[in-house]
């Protein structure tokens, strides 16, 4: 656990949540187990609202006062970001504040270095920001509310940190998937189906992307945990 005189400090980029509730109005949010995992690993998780207005002059100056990111999942990024039509029925809730904040997030999180961990829709980002593409349906409901296990490569960033090579209970909760890989990126993790599990940017100190949900378990089993112990260990040597 770190000293919390100097824990690091983790923005989590939000979601627009017109449900929410206790609040007076439309919301912005994030979802709790991110924050939870962040904190158990000895980071403060704060919120980076989906405002567009940030990304001015201001978003530079608001990234330098972070130690690192967090990505997390939601709906589907327009097609559009990445040069397609809609061509996919099965696509859903797309919101044009959380693509164009987190696209730019991403991209400049990248150009400063901060550690960042992107989890589901956030690997997606992180595959669209460095020019990539994506299946807007993968046809099948295998990795639909599905713990599978994942083969890691030895030696990358992703199983040094999980500590293994072989996590066994990976939730798996998309409908969608990388097809062409962004520039500087490395496929690091395949499920059985030989699906793309995860990616690292090969020129960063550490920006890591899993397609599934480690949040989910996170609290009961340890190689998920891991993750966010490691972006926590990540974003205190940068400091």
């Amino acid at each position: 656990m770190q000293d919390h005189a100097a824990a690091p400090l983790i923005a989590i980029v939000g979601r627009v949540s017109p449900e929410a509730k206790n609040v007076r109005g439309e919301a912005f949010a994030m979802g709790q187990r991110y924050s939870q995992a962040i904190e158990r690993a000895g980071g403060i998780p704060v919120m980076l609202p989906p405002i567009p207005a940030l990304l001015d002059d201001r978003i530079d100056q608001l990234l330098r006062r972070l130690d690192g990111l967090v990505f997390h999942g939601g709906g589907d990024i327009d097609p559009r970001r990445y040069g397609q039509e809609l061509t996919a029925e099965q696509v859903y809730g797309i919101v044009p504040e959380h693509d164009e904040v987190e696209l730019a997030v991403m991209r400049a999180a990248i150009d400063l270095d901060l550690p960042v961990l992107a989890l589901c829709r956030g690997l997606q980002v992180l595959n669209v920001a460095r020019g990539g593409t994506l299946r807007q349906d993968i046809g099948t409901e295998a990795h639909w509310m599905q713990y599978l296990p994942v083969d890691v490569v030895a030696g990358s960033r992703l199983a040094k940190a999980l500590g293994t090579d072989r996590p066994e209970h990976c939730h798996h909760v998309h409908h969608q998937a990388i097809d062409q890989l962004g520039d500087g990126l490395r496929l690091v993790a395949q499920a059985a189906d030989a699906m793309p599990e995860a990616i690292e940017l090969e020129s960063a100190t550490w920006i890591v992307a899993t397609q599934w949900h480690p949040e989910d378990n996170a609290a009961d089993d340890d190689i998920q945990q891991h993750l966010f112990d490691e972006l926590i260990r990540q974003a205190s040597a940068r400091r």
